[in-house]
């Protein structure tokens, strides 16, 4: 918790303030047995009716005075825990967006999601509770000592006794649970992770009839969570009986020591009540102190939690110095270089070298994990190679400040992502002084011009999250729209075609042909005929670069794509061993 104090510090005056008219609450509370003891030895008996009304007034002003302070302290205990989940929040979001894609496949989407949502929550909910609560209780506890004291010192020697065993019960039991709720938060973790996969892949579970195993699965994963939290919840619910019994051996005692002083002499029968009174404040405070106990143990669970993913570090470092690009220099250039992915056994690209010139179109293709898409994720610097260099416009990717590589590179991934919100601020992602005249030319180009013009308010029309309200093929063009729209001076397209049809695929390849400028394409492919146009073709093969060069030259010169193309085209096989002859 120490380490996320840093995101209260706009909140100094609040986080003082709570506990501080909380404190004067307690006072207040401490002080009406003092009165009530007045009205009895004074005012019952002595038959004086003003004094006791005197003394009722003044019960009601401190009961008015102190209800105001818990007013103002929940006012300030409010206001500051929201203000720091609010910037710890964004804090946490803030450092997710900077970390690589290493280590957020090592995280895990679920549990960051848990740990964003849910933990903040609760760490809320602690703070809020702990500036408004936890210094209550010690204050009436201990408030209700030094005051036992003022009125008979034999008598406060019970409370002297009773306290520290109090507290030593509480803190075994925060001791042995705080550890416990980090394991239901990471039960939490795994529930979140199997409802998100559900709800993903509802269709893929219906179509395969595995509704029931579905089922089974989360209710066995919610089972395992909710008997952990029945465990620590036995656990923590110790407390409230433990601490009744202890005060209630503790009055026992205290009634016992009172009746003996009364009958020396030494107390009167009024005071006699104020100890009880403040003994059974203790009991009061003592019971919400094992309530707020379990939500600051949960709280301290979920802020171990939280602070864990911001001491998470990024691999990748960037440089603070804009560099320029080197004249007459290949556009991309791959050194030497090798890539394997964290907790990865096999590198996924191994030695590939190859140079592109600014302009060119080059076409990648290979089978299913050939290291296509990793390929591409190097250039962009979505990873860093594990071995060797890459360069772009001559210069080294680690060279870049950050975001200025990015904003050179279009990039269309394998699945077409789309925002909640209207079409023109889809396609603003890219530049945001986009015209709209810039948008219906992307569009154009991305053979997309025909969906929007079909659709109610045209670029105002709304697009449900990841764009559900639009079929795959649409999708795939309006992100390739979205990367055209920013006018980069790369052009990434990672099998960003696969939901075309084969006539709006050629027409796309076509316009992109035509693209003005010196824009550097890469066309990502299990496609013969997307890439077979290129200026350049790469194959890979299970992460090694099979071949290089145009079509006419790798069907001559690298088995692998002669497969490849064979296998799209059978009929071609026939034509080229007629021509080998």
């Amino acid at each position: 918790m120490r380490s996320l104090a840093c995101y209260l510090k706009e909140y100094k005056k609040e986080s003082i303030l709570a506990p501080f008219f909380k404190f004067l609450e307690v006072v207040f509370d401490l002080i009406v047995p003092l009165v009530i003891a007045q009205i009895i030895d004074v005012g019952v008996a002595q038959n004086d009716h003003g004094y006791i009304v005197q003394r009722f007034f003044i019960l009601i002003l401190m009961a008015a005075a102190g209800l105001t302070c818990s007013f103002t302290a929940q006012y300030f205990a409010a206001k500051a825990s929201v203000g720091f989940a609010a910037n710890l929040r964004q804090a946490v979001f803030d450092h997710i967006q900077r970390l690589s894609f290493s280590e957020l496949d090592t995280l895990g989407t679920d549990t960051l999601i848990t740990r964003l949502t849910d933990d903040v929550n609760q760490v809320q909910n602690g703070l809020n509770m702990g500036l408004r609560l936890l210094l209550r209780s010690p204050f009436i506890v201990l408030g209700s000592m030094v005051m036992a004291f003022t009125i008979n010192i034999r008598c406060a020697l019970v409370f002297v006794v009773a306290i520290p065993i109090l507290f030593l019960v509480a803190f075994v039991i925060m001791y042995v649970s705080i550890p416990l709720f980090k394991k239901v938060q990471g039960r939490l973790d795994a529930v979140t992770r199997l409802t998100r996969e559900n709800l993903t892949g509802v269709r893929v579970i219906r179509a395969f009839c595995r509704e029931e195993q579905s089922v089974e699965e989360f209710d066995a994963r919610n089972r395992d969570l909710t008997k952990l939290n029945e465990f620590v919840g036995r656990i923590s619910a110790f407390l409230n009986p433990a601490t009744y019994v202890l005060i209630n051996i503790a009055t026992v005692f205290l009634i016992q020591k009172a009746g003996v002083e009364v009958n020396l002499g030494n107390m009167q029968q009024g005071e006699v009540v104020a100890l009880y009174n403040y003994m059974a404040q203790m009991i009061v405070e003592l019971i919400k102190l094992a309530s707020l106990i379990i939500t600051l143990n949960k709280s301290a669970a979920c802020a171990e939690r939280v602070a864990g993913i911001l001491k998470v570090r990024s691999s990748m470092d960037y440089k603070e110095k804009n560099v320029s690009a080197k004249k007459n220099s290949p556009a991309v250039t791959f050194d030497n270089v090798t890539f394997c992915y964290q907790n990865s056994k096999a590198p996924s690209l191994s030695n590939i070298s190859f140079s592109i010139k600014p302009g060119q179109t080059v076409g990648i293709i290979g089978g299913t994990g050939s290291g296509k898409s990793t390929l591409v994720s190097l250039i962009t610097r979505f990873y860093d190679a594990s071995e060797g260099k890459v360069l772009v416009d001559g210069v080294d990717v680690k060279d870049y400040p950050r975001g200025a590589l990015r904003r050179k590179i279009g990039v269309v991934p394998q699945k077409a992502a789309l925002f909640q919100g209207s079409i023109r601020a889809n396609m603003k992602w890219g530049r945001d002084d986009a015209t709209d005249k810039d948008i219906w030319e992307a569009l154009t180009i991305a053979q997309a011009k025909e969906i929007v013009e079909k659709k109610d308010g045209q670029l105002d029309f709304h697009l449900e999250q990841n764009g559900r309200n639009l079929s795959g093929g649409q999708r795939q063009r309006l992100t390739i729209a979205r990367a055209l729209v920013k006018k980069p001076e790369f052009l990434i397209l990672d099998d960003s075609a696969s939901a075309l049809d084969f006539a709006t695929d050629a027409a796309l390849r076509k316009a992109l042909h035509s693209l003005s400028g010196n824009v550097t394409t890469f066309l990502v492919s299990q496609r013969a005929a997307s890439i077979r146009q290129a200026d350049l073709i790469l194959v890979l093969d299970d992460g090694l670069l099979a071949g290089k060069g145009t079509h006419q030259e790798l069907m001559s010169s690298c088995e692998t794509y002669r497969e490849i193309f064979f296998s799209q085209f059978p009929e071609e096989r026939k034509n080229y061993k007629e021509a080998a002859k």
